[in-house]
């Protein structure tokens, strides 16, 4: 690896871990420890570090992030080790673990990804971390009609996941899409049906439900695995329509649930009609979930499977695959539903919003990260659900909660103003604020504002003015209210120091002076947004794209464009 880019990786490592700005020693001191040879060419490395350390100090933090999960993501991984290992010691221990473990997520692409379908992929890749062994990526995409691959000019949710994936630090080993491997799955049928234990059933539907209810077999059941074959390659050839044969797995017709007894393996689909954005109209025969699932898990070596407890029946149906094959059924865990209060994680009504998925006011992961949520955050927040059995339902104030964790160290303070008025008083002397970029990093530095003698206009909020009531201008003065008129207020200098104001309870109140007009965008509801016109200080105007801010009494805000700023929240 060349100087520049082992300087490149460790001032991205430092600059991440440090609120997004790298420090040139210790960036050094990396180095050096990682390199001692290079120690005789120190001065030479040096002027590499300060030119590199510029220019990454230089990048908005998404973009830091972006580079070393694109370009050394096990960096990331070894960044966070007290986050990672408190929040990994916190998970149960897994049974039957044998020197490591094969996990999986398995989405569906019929949609990206939401904060409940990033719960499975967390966690299951925590234990992969924990553990040690492989982590596999799985497209379940074996349903052209009803649920349908969705790869449209907008989105392809296949690379959509993939790249949420990333964003979340999520790495995965190895990565199958199922509607690839159809000739597997045609083959495991055939064993099935040779060996007894499957059929071909050509009962109507509504037959095959009177039976099934009453416990009875279907008259197909016991026809012989020459016969089963025999129908089995017609099924192929295209001698059914939809609905006139299926492959049943022979299971208990006395199971308590219904839905158990001899499950649809495959079916037909018209591809002609509901093609696949993959394989197009190739195959007629497909694979049902439980079916492609069992035949993967085995042959993919998972040996742990994590999933909702909404899967619980499929795990039963899946025994029998297991069962009749002779195979090891993975260890199974199933964890309860997540809920997000003021949030729907429902797939259909994501969609019927008709709205971009990345939209912000989404809980798309897409969505939460063009709002500012960033992927630590959501780590926290599901390794602290973990993997109970019960429902949990938790509320986005949580989410934003371990978020604000994140960026308070690396936002910066400005002051903004709401529905402002003009407020207006005269001094005898000059006025001198120094406001710091953070009040917990002064090596940051400060803005200074000077104003007067003479004549001060300043702007506040509306709410922050009345009559008679003395406030605190932030590192300035504080002033009493004379009265108000309209859109402008009239107060007078009462006096300087903050102990005067703690003693007249004056509230400590953000202004600007020679503003510029700041537009913010607030999420209000799911597809829905505000649009706030406010005035801020001239500073914002250097804060680059990609930025957090705090603004003050506010909240914390991402910079998106010119003047335009997004709140995150509180």
């Amino acid at each position: 690896m060349e100087i520049e880019e082992v300087v490149l990786k460790h001032a991205l490592a430092n600059a991440v871990r440090y609120g997004g700005k790298a420090d040139v020693k210790a960036v050094m001191a990396k180095i050096m420890a990682e390199i001692p040879e290079l120690r005789a060419r120190a001065r030479e490395v040096r002027q590499v570090v300060d030119q590199v350390v510029a220019r990454v100090n230089s990048m908005p933090l998404e973009e830091q992030l972006k580079i070393l999960r694109e370009r050394w993501p096990e960096v990331l991984e070894e960044r966070r080790p007290e986050q990672r290992r408190a929040g990994l010691e916190g998970l149960p221990e897994l049974p039957k673990v044998r020197g490591g473990v094969v996990v999986r997520f398995a989405p569906n692409p019929d949609f990206v990804l939401h904060l409940g379908s990033a719960r499975p992929a967390v966690l299951n890749y925590a234990y992969r971390l924990k553990y040690g062994g492989r982590f596999i990526l799985r497209f379940e995409d074996t349903d052209p009609r009803t649920k349908k691959p969705l790869v449209t000019e907008e989105v392809d949710a296949y690379q959509a996941i993939r790249e949420d994936l990333k964003w979340l630090g999520v790495k995965w080993d190895e990565e199958y899409i199922q509607s690839r491997r159809m000739e597997i799955y045609y083959e495991h049928a055939r064993k099935l049906l040779e060996i007894g234990g499957a059929y071909v059933d050509l009962c109507k539907p509504e037959e095959w439900r009177r039976l099934r209810n009453a416990g009875r077999a279907c008259p197909h059941r016991e026809q012989p695995p020459e016969v089963n074959l025999e129908l089995w390659d017609k099924m192929l050839g295209g001698s059914f329509g939809e609905g006139e044969a299926v492959v049943r797995i022979k299971t208990d017709l006395a199971h308590p649930d219904p839905s158990v007894r001899d499950w649809v393996a495959f079916r037909i689909i018209d591809t002609s009609k509901t093609p696949h954005p993959l394989v197009g109209d190739r195959y007629v025969v497909w694979p049902t979930y439980n079916f492609a699932v069992s035949v993967d898990d085995h042959l993919m070596g998972v040996t742990h499977v994590l999933r909702a407890q909404e899967h619980s029946v499929n795990t039963v149906k899946q025994s029998y695959v297991f069962k009749h094959l002779g195979w090891e059924q993975p260890v199974t865990i199933h964890f309860g539903r997540l809920r997000i209060e003021g949030a729907t994680l429902s797939k259909s009504k994501l969609k019927a919003l008709k709205i971009r998925y990345d939209d912000l006011t989404l809980p798309t992961l897409a969505g939460l990260r063009n709002r500012g949520i960033l992927p630590e955050a959501i780590w926290d927040l599901i390794l602290s659900v973990g993997i109970k059995p019960s429902d949990s339902t938790v509320a986005l104030a949580n989410l934003y909660a371990y978020n604000r964790k994140y960026v308070e160290p690396i936002a910066d303070r400005y002051m903004y103003v709401a529905d402002p008025v003009k407020l207006v008083f005269e001094v005898d002397r000059e006025l001198a604020a120094r406001v710091p970029f953070h009040p917990s990093y002064r090596e940051r530095g400060e803005r200074v504002y000077r104003l007067g003698p003479g004549r001060v206009e300043v702007y506040v909020q509306r709410r922050d003015v009345e009559a008679g009531k003395v406030v605190r201008l932030m590192e300035l003065a504080n002033v009493e209210v004379e009265r108000v008129e309209g859109d402008v207020a009239y107060g007078r200098l009462h006096s300087l120091g903050l102990e005067e104001a703690r003693r007249v309870g004056a509230p400590i109140v953000q202004w600007v002076s020679q503003p510029i007009e700041v537009r913010v965008v607030r999420p209000a509801a799911v597809g829905k947004k505000e649009v706030e016109m406010g005035l801020g200080e001239s500073y914002l105007d250097a804060v680059e794209v990609g930025r957090y801010v705090q603004f003050m009494r506010y909240g914390y805000l991402k910079k998106v464009g010119g003047r335009e700023f997004v709140y995150v929240h509180d």
